[in-house]
Protein backbone atom coordinates (compact mmCIF):
# COMPACT_ATOMS: atom_id res chain seq x y z
CA UNK A 1 0.00 0.00 0.00
CA UNK A 2 1.35 3.52 -1.13
CA UNK A 3 0.94 6.17 0.96
CA UNK A 4 0.82 9.50 -0.40
CA UNK A 5 2.28 12.48 1.79
CA UNK A 6 0.02 15.72 1.39
CA UNK A 7 1.77 18.58 -0.36
CA UNK A 8 2.95 21.90 1.43
CA UNK A 9 2.11 24.83 -0.93
CA UNK A 10 4.71 27.34 -0.57
CA UNK A 11 3.56 30.90 -1.18
CA UNK A 12 5.23 32.69 -3.95
CA UNK A 13 7.61 35.39 -2.85
CA UNK A 14 5.81 38.77 -4.06
CA UNK A 15 9.69 40.15 -4.43
CA UNK A 16 9.87 37.52 -7.12
CA UNK A 17 6.92 37.66 -8.66
CA UNK A 18 6.82 38.62 -12.18
CA UNK A 19 4.76 41.36 -11.81
CA UNK A 20 7.07 43.39 -9.18
CA UNK A 21 9.80 41.84 -11.27
CA UNK A 22 8.78 44.24 -14.60
CA UNK A 23 8.03 46.93 -12.27
CA UNK A 24 11.10 46.58 -10.61
CA UNK A 25 12.74 46.21 -14.12
CA UNK A 26 11.32 49.48 -15.43
CA UNK A 27 11.98 51.57 -12.59
CA UNK A 28 15.92 50.70 -12.87
CA UNK A 29 15.63 51.73 -16.65
CA UNK A 30 14.29 55.53 -15.14
CA UNK A 31 17.03 55.59 -12.70
CA UNK A 32 19.53 57.36 -15.49
CA UNK A 33 16.84 59.42 -16.62
CA UNK A 34 15.98 60.87 -13.37
CA UNK A 35 20.11 61.14 -12.89
CA UNK A 36 20.00 63.49 -15.95
CA UNK A 37 17.33 65.16 -15.02
CA UNK A 38 18.82 68.47 -12.86
CA UNK A 39 21.49 68.76 -16.46
CA UNK A 40 18.20 68.13 -18.64
CA UNK A 41 16.68 71.20 -17.26
CA UNK A 42 19.70 73.66 -17.54
CA UNK A 43 20.38 72.68 -21.11
CA UNK A 44 17.50 72.09 -22.86
CA UNK A 45 16.52 75.71 -22.05
CA UNK A 46 19.90 76.89 -22.78
CA UNK A 47 19.92 75.28 -26.25
CA UNK A 48 16.15 75.09 -27.34
CA UNK A 49 15.49 78.68 -27.29
CA UNK A 50 18.59 79.84 -29.03
CA UNK A 51 17.76 77.14 -31.73
CA UNK A 52 13.87 78.55 -31.72
CA UNK A 53 15.05 82.33 -32.81
CA UNK A 54 17.75 80.93 -34.98
CA UNK A 55 14.89 78.86 -37.25
CA UNK A 56 12.43 81.88 -36.76
CA UNK A 57 14.76 84.46 -38.02
CA UNK A 58 15.35 81.96 -40.76
CA UNK A 59 12.03 82.77 -41.63
CA UNK A 60 12.15 86.38 -41.99
CA UNK A 61 13.13 88.76 -44.37
CA UNK A 62 15.22 90.48 -41.74
CA UNK A 63 18.37 92.78 -42.21
CA UNK A 64 19.07 96.33 -41.58
CA UNK A 65 16.12 98.35 -41.96
CA UNK A 66 14.74 95.80 -39.39
CA UNK A 67 17.60 95.66 -37.17
CA UNK A 68 17.32 99.57 -37.42
CA UNK A 69 13.70 99.19 -36.79
CA UNK A 70 12.49 101.42 -39.20
CA UNK A 71 10.74 98.34 -41.16
CA UNK A 72 8.98 95.55 -39.97
CA UNK A 73 10.33 92.29 -40.30
CA UNK A 74 8.03 90.47 -43.25
CA UNK A 75 7.52 86.84 -42.77
CA UNK A 76 8.97 84.37 -46.36
CA UNK A 77 8.19 80.67 -45.13
CA UNK A 78 10.63 79.16 -46.78
CA UNK A 79 11.78 81.91 -48.98
CA UNK A 80 15.59 81.99 -47.03
CA UNK A 81 15.79 78.57 -47.76
CA UNK A 82 14.74 78.40 -51.49
CA UNK A 83 17.47 81.26 -52.24
CA UNK A 84 20.24 79.48 -50.43
CA UNK A 85 19.60 76.17 -52.32
CA UNK A 86 19.28 77.92 -55.40
CA UNK A 87 22.45 79.51 -55.00
CA UNK A 88 25.63 77.81 -56.69
CA UNK A 89 28.13 79.23 -54.49
CA UNK A 90 26.41 77.57 -51.66
CA UNK A 91 26.66 74.02 -52.70
CA UNK A 92 30.24 74.69 -53.57
CA UNK A 93 31.31 76.02 -49.98
CA UNK A 94 29.18 73.46 -48.46
CA UNK A 95 31.52 70.66 -50.19
CA UNK A 96 34.27 72.37 -49.60
CA UNK A 97 33.85 72.67 -45.65
CA UNK A 98 32.86 68.69 -45.90
CA UNK A 99 36.02 67.92 -47.24
CA UNK A 100 37.97 69.95 -44.75
CA UNK A 101 36.26 68.36 -42.03
CA UNK A 102 36.58 65.31 -42.65
CA UNK A 103 40.28 65.53 -43.54
CA UNK A 104 40.98 67.32 -40.28
CA UNK A 105 39.00 64.84 -38.07
CA UNK A 106 40.72 61.69 -39.81
CA UNK A 107 43.94 63.79 -39.24
CA UNK A 108 43.02 64.46 -35.71
CA UNK A 109 42.09 61.17 -34.47
CA UNK A 110 45.64 59.61 -36.01
CA UNK A 111 47.76 61.80 -34.14
CA UNK A 112 45.29 61.82 -31.41
CA UNK A 113 45.47 57.95 -31.39
CA UNK A 114 49.10 57.72 -32.33
CA UNK A 115 50.38 60.19 -29.22
CA UNK A 116 48.04 58.30 -26.69
CA UNK A 117 49.90 55.35 -27.86
CA UNK A 118 52.81 56.66 -27.36
CA UNK A 119 52.46 57.90 -24.02
CA UNK A 120 51.61 54.27 -22.42
CA UNK A 121 55.33 53.48 -24.05
CA UNK A 122 57.63 56.46 -22.48
CA UNK A 123 59.04 56.80 -19.44
CA UNK A 124 57.72 59.20 -17.02
CA UNK A 125 59.90 62.26 -18.15
CA UNK A 126 59.39 62.20 -21.87
CA UNK A 127 55.21 61.37 -20.85
CA UNK A 128 55.00 64.41 -18.58
CA UNK A 129 56.72 66.78 -21.17
CA UNK A 130 54.38 65.66 -23.81
CA UNK A 131 51.48 66.07 -22.14
CA UNK A 132 52.12 69.52 -21.08
CA UNK A 133 53.05 70.36 -24.51
CA UNK A 134 49.91 69.03 -26.03
CA UNK A 135 47.51 70.81 -22.94
CA UNK A 136 48.94 74.38 -24.15
CA UNK A 137 48.33 73.86 -27.30
CA UNK A 138 44.55 72.80 -26.49
CA UNK A 139 44.56 75.71 -23.62
CA UNK A 140 45.57 78.26 -26.29
CA UNK A 141 43.17 80.27 -27.80
CA UNK A 142 41.75 79.60 -31.51
CA UNK A 143 42.67 83.67 -32.33
CA UNK A 144 46.43 83.36 -30.80
CA UNK A 145 47.26 79.96 -32.25
CA UNK A 146 45.89 81.70 -35.62
CA UNK A 147 48.26 84.16 -35.72
CA UNK A 148 51.06 82.73 -33.91
CA UNK A 149 50.84 80.32 -37.47
CA UNK A 150 50.68 83.07 -39.79
CA UNK A 151 53.27 85.03 -37.91
CA UNK A 152 55.77 81.42 -38.49
CA UNK A 153 54.37 81.35 -42.07
CA UNK A 154 54.78 84.76 -42.71
CA UNK A 155 55.94 85.56 -46.47
CA UNK A 156 58.36 88.24 -45.50
CA UNK A 157 59.09 87.20 -41.89
CA UNK A 158 58.32 83.81 -41.40
CA UNK A 159 60.49 81.43 -40.03
CA UNK A 160 59.18 78.43 -41.83
CA UNK A 161 60.63 80.90 -45.20
CA UNK A 162 63.58 81.45 -44.21
CA UNK A 163 64.47 77.45 -42.37
CA UNK A 164 63.44 76.27 -45.80
CA UNK A 165 65.31 79.36 -47.94
CA UNK A 166 61.76 80.01 -49.80
CA UNK A 167 62.03 84.13 -50.54
CA UNK A 168 58.92 85.90 -50.52
CA UNK A 169 56.29 82.47 -51.04
CA UNK A 170 53.36 83.25 -49.78
CA UNK A 171 51.26 80.10 -47.83
CA UNK A 172 47.56 81.17 -48.25
CA UNK A 173 48.05 82.07 -51.83
CA UNK A 174 47.14 78.51 -53.36
CA UNK A 175 43.95 77.57 -52.22
CA UNK A 176 45.06 73.87 -51.19
CA UNK A 177 48.10 75.09 -49.70
CA UNK A 178 46.17 77.41 -47.44
CA UNK A 179 43.42 74.85 -46.85
CA UNK A 180 46.42 72.19 -45.95
CA UNK A 181 47.79 74.94 -43.19
CA UNK A 182 44.43 76.13 -41.66
CA UNK A 183 43.99 72.27 -41.06
CA UNK A 184 47.32 71.43 -39.50
CA UNK A 185 46.14 74.75 -37.34
CA UNK A 186 42.91 73.04 -36.42
CA UNK A 187 44.89 69.54 -35.36
CA UNK A 188 47.22 71.34 -33.22
CA UNK A 189 44.24 73.16 -31.46
CA UNK A 190 42.10 69.15 -31.28
CA UNK A 191 44.91 66.25 -31.26
CA UNK A 192 44.90 67.09 -27.69
CA UNK A 193 41.45 66.39 -26.25
CA UNK A 194 41.80 63.24 -28.56
CA UNK A 195 45.33 62.03 -27.13
CA UNK A 196 44.16 62.96 -23.14
CA UNK A 197 41.16 60.63 -23.73
CA UNK A 198 42.09 57.62 -25.45
CA UNK A 199 45.47 57.74 -23.45
CA UNK A 200 42.53 57.15 -20.52
CA UNK A 201 40.64 54.68 -21.68
CA UNK A 202 43.68 52.68 -22.78
CA UNK A 203 44.99 52.94 -19.22
CA UNK A 204 41.64 51.17 -18.21
CA UNK A 205 42.21 48.52 -20.60
CA UNK A 206 43.16 45.16 -18.03
CA UNK A 207 46.78 43.98 -18.51
CA UNK A 208 45.47 41.01 -18.25
CA UNK A 209 43.78 40.80 -21.91
CA UNK A 210 47.39 42.48 -23.65
CA UNK A 211 49.01 39.98 -21.67
CA UNK A 212 46.81 37.17 -22.89
CA UNK A 213 46.65 38.54 -26.38
CA UNK A 214 50.26 38.70 -26.80
CA UNK A 215 50.79 35.01 -25.53
CA UNK A 216 48.36 34.08 -28.19
CA UNK A 217 50.57 35.29 -30.81
CA UNK A 218 49.07 38.80 -31.59
CA UNK A 219 51.27 42.01 -32.72
CA UNK A 220 50.80 45.34 -31.75
CA UNK A 221 48.37 46.23 -34.61
CA UNK A 222 46.18 43.32 -34.20
CA UNK A 223 46.11 43.70 -30.14
CA UNK A 224 45.12 47.39 -31.25
CA UNK A 225 42.62 46.53 -34.32
CA UNK A 226 40.83 43.12 -32.14
CA UNK A 227 41.69 44.13 -28.96
CA UNK A 228 41.89 48.06 -27.88
CA UNK A 229 39.52 49.36 -30.74
CA UNK A 230 36.26 47.28 -29.54
CA UNK A 231 37.22 47.64 -26.00
CA UNK A 232 37.49 51.90 -26.69
CA UNK A 233 34.40 52.28 -28.81
CA UNK A 234 33.00 54.11 -26.29
CA UNK A 235 35.66 56.28 -25.55
CA UNK A 236 35.95 56.59 -29.77
CA UNK A 237 32.33 57.53 -30.09
CA UNK A 238 32.73 60.48 -27.84
CA UNK A 239 36.14 61.82 -29.62
CA UNK A 240 34.45 61.32 -33.34
CA UNK A 241 31.34 63.17 -32.54
CA UNK A 242 33.62 65.81 -31.28
CA UNK A 243 35.30 66.48 -33.64
CA UNK A 244 33.00 66.22 -36.56
CA UNK A 245 31.14 68.84 -34.43
CA UNK A 246 34.01 71.04 -34.08
CA UNK A 247 35.71 70.55 -37.04
CA UNK A 248 32.31 70.81 -39.36
CA UNK A 249 32.07 74.23 -37.25
CA UNK A 250 35.25 75.77 -37.50
CA UNK A 251 35.74 80.11 -38.10
CA UNK A 252 37.96 81.18 -36.15
CA UNK A 253 41.10 79.57 -37.89
CA UNK A 254 39.55 80.04 -41.32
CA UNK A 255 38.81 83.67 -40.57
CA UNK A 256 41.67 85.04 -39.20
CA UNK A 257 43.94 83.28 -41.30
CA UNK A 258 42.58 83.99 -44.76
CA UNK A 259 40.93 87.23 -44.29
CA UNK A 260 37.40 86.40 -44.10
CA UNK A 261 37.44 83.61 -46.61
CA UNK A 262 40.65 83.68 -48.90
CA UNK A 263 41.00 85.59 -52.37
CA UNK A 264 37.45 85.70 -53.73
CA UNK A 265 36.80 83.38 -51.37
CA UNK A 266 38.34 80.42 -52.44
CA UNK A 267 38.61 79.29 -49.02
CA UNK A 268 35.21 79.90 -47.75
CA UNK A 269 33.68 77.55 -45.29
CA UNK A 270 29.84 77.15 -44.14
CA UNK A 271 30.65 79.35 -40.60
CA UNK A 272 32.57 82.01 -42.69
CA UNK A 273 30.08 81.95 -45.35
CA UNK A 274 26.83 82.57 -42.87
CA UNK A 275 29.03 85.51 -41.25
CA UNK A 276 29.28 86.57 -44.26
CA UNK A 277 25.82 86.76 -45.07
CA UNK A 278 24.56 87.62 -42.36
CA UNK A 279 27.01 90.26 -40.71
CA UNK A 280 28.99 91.94 -44.15
CA UNK A 281 26.11 91.40 -46.65
CA UNK A 282 23.15 92.43 -43.15
CA UNK A 283 20.96 89.24 -44.61
CA UNK A 284 20.40 87.95 -41.17
CA UNK A 285 17.75 85.96 -42.39
CA UNK A 286 19.60 84.11 -44.55
CA UNK A 287 22.38 83.56 -42.87
CA UNK A 288 20.06 82.02 -40.08
CA UNK A 289 19.06 80.02 -42.53
CA UNK A 290 22.60 78.76 -43.10
CA UNK A 291 22.60 77.61 -39.30
CA UNK A 292 19.69 75.55 -39.45
CA UNK A 293 21.33 73.99 -42.02
CA UNK A 294 24.26 73.55 -40.48
CA UNK A 295 22.57 72.55 -37.47
CA UNK A 296 20.17 69.77 -39.21
CA UNK A 297 23.52 68.57 -41.02
CA UNK A 298 25.41 67.85 -37.69
CA UNK A 299 22.34 66.30 -36.33
CA UNK A 300 21.86 63.87 -38.69
CA UNK A 301 25.66 63.02 -39.72
CA UNK A 302 26.02 62.22 -35.57
CA UNK A 303 22.93 59.76 -35.63
CA UNK A 304 23.75 58.01 -38.70
CA UNK A 305 27.42 57.13 -37.19
CA UNK A 306 25.63 56.09 -33.62
CA UNK A 307 23.40 54.19 -35.66
CA UNK A 308 26.58 52.14 -37.61
CA UNK A 309 28.55 52.13 -34.27
CA UNK A 310 25.65 50.31 -32.54
CA UNK A 311 24.92 48.07 -35.41
CA UNK A 312 29.16 47.56 -35.49
CA UNK A 313 28.81 46.26 -31.75
CA UNK A 314 25.85 43.73 -32.25
CA UNK A 315 27.55 41.90 -34.86
CA UNK A 316 30.60 42.10 -33.05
Amino acid sequence: MTTTLPTRTVPADPGTSPTRWRGGRRGSRLVPLWLLLPTLVVLVPLFAYPLYQLGLLSTLEFGQPQVSGGVPARFLGTGNYATLFSDGEFWTVLAQTVGFAAACVAATLAVGAALAVLLTRVGRVPRLLLSFAALAAWSAPAMTGSVVWMFLFDTNLGLVNEVLGLDGYNWLYDRDVAFTLIGAVVVWHSFPFVMVTLYAGIQAVPHEVLEAAELDGAGPWLAWRRIMVPMLRPIITIVVIQSVIWDFKVFTQVYVMTGGGGIAGQNMVLNVYAYQQAFASSQYGLGSAIGVVMTAILVVVTLLYLRALRRTGEDL
